[in-house]
């Protein structure tokens, strides 16, 4: 099975920017539609154009909104210098909500990209979570 990642933006260009000069990914496809396809990671990020205040499917009474909004899904980039890659989505228009904090496996950030979406920067140390020690909650509070 593959997995395909889709996310709603509402401004395609910066969409671009944020994902490919923030984190290094690459364009594949461009469709008419307001579709860009983006690789580079594990599994393709897809960028969907999709304007504020539309529907997400018939019948929904939600409408889509790119305030900071929390979900149960965001998305973690396993990065190999987690500073740097801080630095360089800040620069991008991401906002930074939880400061790179040490871990026994290793590093994490916790940030908001420009469309409201939360997403984890995470740089693993020796053997990533194989660190943890049985039983250990791996993102203590």
């Amino acid at each position: 099975m593959d997995l395909r990642i889709c996310i709603d933006v509402n401004d395609m260009e910066r969409a671009v920017a944020f994902y490919t000069g923030g984190l290094g990914l690459r364009c594949g496809r461009r469709f008419q539609s307001g579709f860009v396809e983006l690789l580079g990671a594990s599994s393709p990020l897809d960028l969907l154009l999709n304007a504020p205040g539309t529907h997400p499917v018939a019948g929904s009474t939600t409408t889509r909104s790119y305030d900071r909004h929390w979900t149960p899904v965001h998305l973690d980039f396993v990065v190999d210098d987690i500073d740097a890659a801080v630095s360089r989505l800040l620069q991008h228009g991401a906002v930074l909500e939880q400061p790179v904090t040490d871990r026994v496996w290793g590093r994490i950030a916790g940030l908001a990209d420009p469309f409201g979406h939360g997403i984890d920067l995470l740089q693993f140390t020796g053997r990533d979570y194989d660190e943890i020690p049985t039983g250990q909650d791996p993102l203590p509070s």
